[in-house]
Parts: C-alpha cells; sequence; structure tokens
C-alpha cells in the first residue's frame, strides 16, 4: 500500500494538504520509521517531488461509521457515496452524483452524525462568474456562517456565499513566512487568505488587500479585525484594474486563477526588483504559458521578468494544474 515518505518537520503541512486533495488514506496510521513519516496515500495517488513509497506492514485505524451505512439507500447506489469533503469551520461543504440527490437530506444528517461539532451540510454544485460564487443548497442544519481556524489564523466566512479553498494550504503556509518588512499588495484578496496569514507570521509592514466582492469585502474587514492586524493590513475595495496601487510594492500576489488579463498592474504595482507570484490554472500540455505571459507582460512595460519558480499547487481539474509562478520583476 502507497503512502508518502516526508522529514518530519514537513509532515503536518503535507497530511493536510493531501487531506485536502482527498488524498490522504484516512484507514491507515501515519507510521515513524527511521527518521521520516510515512503518510499513507491512496493506489492511484502521485505528485512531482514527493518520494512514494510501497508502505510494509501498515498500521489500520479501527473500523469507524461512514456514510455506506445509511440504511435507506439501495445497495448498488451506495457505490456512488463520495469518499471525501470539505469541513470549514462547523460546516461539511459535500458534492454528490446527481442520482443521489434524492438522498441528498439523508446524507446531510449522516454526515452531521459522524462529525459532531458541525452543524450544518452544504451540497455543493460548482462556482460560476467573475467573483467565483459558488452554488450550494443546504441538505441539513441551518448556520451557513461558521469561523475556521487554519494556520494560527481564524477566518469568519459564509460558506454558502464564498469560497475557501483548503488544497492550497502549504502555499499558503509558505507565503505566511514571507513578506517580513516590506509593503505587499494582495490582488484579489478574498477574505484574506493570503493576506491575514502573512500579517500575523511574517509581519510586512503593510499590506493592501483589493477585494472587488463586496460580500467578501465585509468579511475581510472583520478578519482583518479578529486577527488584529489592522496596523497591518489596509483593505481596498474594487476592481483590481482600478485601484491597484502603482510603484509601491516589494511583494505582489496574484492569487485569482484567471489574473492574467491584470499582470500589468500587477508588475506596475511593483518597486525595481520586488517579487511577483502569479496564480493560474493551466493545462498540462501548456504548463510554461504562466511563465511566458509574466515575461511578455514585463517586457511591454519596459521591464524584466526573472522567474525564480514554477509549483504545481494542486490538480484543478482533468489535465489542468493550479501553477504559482514566483518571478523577479527589474
Amino acid at each position: 500500500m502507497k503512502a508518502v515518505r516526508v522529514d518530519i518537520g514537513e509532515a503536518e503541512i503535507l497530511r493536510q494538504s493531501l487531506l485536502s486533495e482527498g488524498a490522504l488514506d484516512r484507514t491507515r496510521k501515519l507510521r515513524r520509521n527511521n527518521g521520516f513519516i510515512e503518510i499513507p496515500v491512496s493506489e492511484y495517488y502521485s505528485r512531482d517531488g514527493l518520494e512514494i513509497i510501497e508502505q510494509e506492514k501498515p498500521e489500520f485505524y479501527l473500523p469507524k461509521k461512514t456514510l455506506r451505512d445509511l440504511p435507506d439507500i439501495p445497495e448498488h447506489e451506495k457505490k456512488l457515496l463520495p469518499s471525501g469533503w470539505q469541513i470549514l469551520g462547523e460546516v461539511i461543504i459535500v458534492s454528490l452524483n446527481h442520482e443521489l440527490e434524492a438522498y441528498k437530506e439523508e446524507i446531510g444528517e449522516a454526515l452531521l452524525s459522524l462529525y459532531p461539532g458541525c452543524r450544518t451540510v452544504l451540497l455543493d454544485r460548482g462556482i460560476t462568474g467573475r467573483m467565483r460564487q459558488p452554488e450550494r443548497e443546504i441538505i441539513a442544519g441551518k448556520k451557513t456562517e461558521t469561523v475556521h481556524r487554519e494556520n494560527g489564523c481564524m477566518f469568519r466566512l459564509d460558506a454558502m456565499k464564498l469560497m475557501y479553498s483548503r488544497g492550497n494550504l502549504a502555499e499558503k503556509k509558505r507565503m505566511s513566512r514571507l513578506g517580513n518588512g516590506e509593503t505587499v499588495v494582495d490582488m484579489f484578496a478574498g477574505i484574506g487568505y493570503f493576506s491575514i496569514p502573512m500579517a500575523v507570521h511574517s509581519v510586512p509592514e503593510k499590506i493592501f488587500a483589493i477585494e472587488i466582492n463586496p460580500e467578501a469585502f465585509e468579511y475581510l474587514k472583520e478578519n482583518i479585525r479578529i486577527n488584529k492586524v489592522e496596523e497591518i493590513v489596509e483593505p481596498v475595495q474594487g476592481d483590481c484594474a482600478l485601484v491597484t496601487p502603482s510603484g509601491v510594492a516589494d511583494r505582489v500576489i496574484m492569487g485569482y486563477l484567471d489574473a492574467y488579463k491584470y499582470l500589468d498592474h500587477g508588475i506596475s504595482a511593483l518597486l525595481p526588483g520586488g517579487v511577483i507570484h502569479f496564480h493560474e490554472a493551466v493545462p498540462e500540455a501548456i504548463e510554461e504559458r504562466p511563465a511566458r505571459r509574466l515575461i511578455e507582460a514585463a517586457a511591454k512595460l519596459g521591464r524584466k521578468a526573472e522567474i525564480t519558480a514554477i509549483r504545481r499547487i494542486k490538480k484543478y481539474s482533468p489535465g489542468v494544474w493550479h501553477v504559482v509562478v514566483d518571478a523577479r520583476i527589474i
């Protein structure tokens, strides 16, 4: 059975990343072996840059109640039940095969019985619109506003109305270690996914957190308050094409996956020698595209982009990866 072997100091970040991707095999225990941690993963899991081993003598948890124990679902449809879901604070978010929608309330109540600390279950049907708003339905419980805790920070949000991705946890933790003493512009800041952890852990001089969605912006302001980073993070409401400051930043974050149309604004915000972190959803066949776009956008502004890193964050859809390009802009 497969497991990822990793240094002890990196194990928890990777475990949470695998959990959010649905790749963690939760029937087996993590095991310490010769100074490494073996993290059990599904048999079909693979990721570049990780050491994947065939685990000898795996240790299993005692079996617990699962969705397959639901008595009112026909046996032939139980194979369609989801194997994973997302938990944000007290809210569970699950996607269902359309053939199971007739049993959505039963599945919602079953999930609440599996997680006594949760109060609501939302059925997720995808994302729509420029602001990437979710289409969701309450299938158990009532309250959709919650406080999610992650990386030593608190995020209040309404899970019915706003997205929160846990699949890029490792990237958010990496970013939270950057920016000390810098001026940072966080374009497409949302509810503070990058701004809040960076302010809490790295203590930049200033972060301009820009968000256009009025609902997300209200939660951004609230999260700045509850994490006590008002002296560092300045929320800015508006379109990044109109309100991004020019020539002020040591570092720019572009965490929106369709942000390439705003590259000129992100580059213009940087002081000479500043660093940009550019996110994009890109097909495997043209994975070099984000770096090329960065280089071309900088050249049009009479500047030069020096690519320092390209990282795969997670699978976005079949054949498409969420990629981050780091570049220094001269």
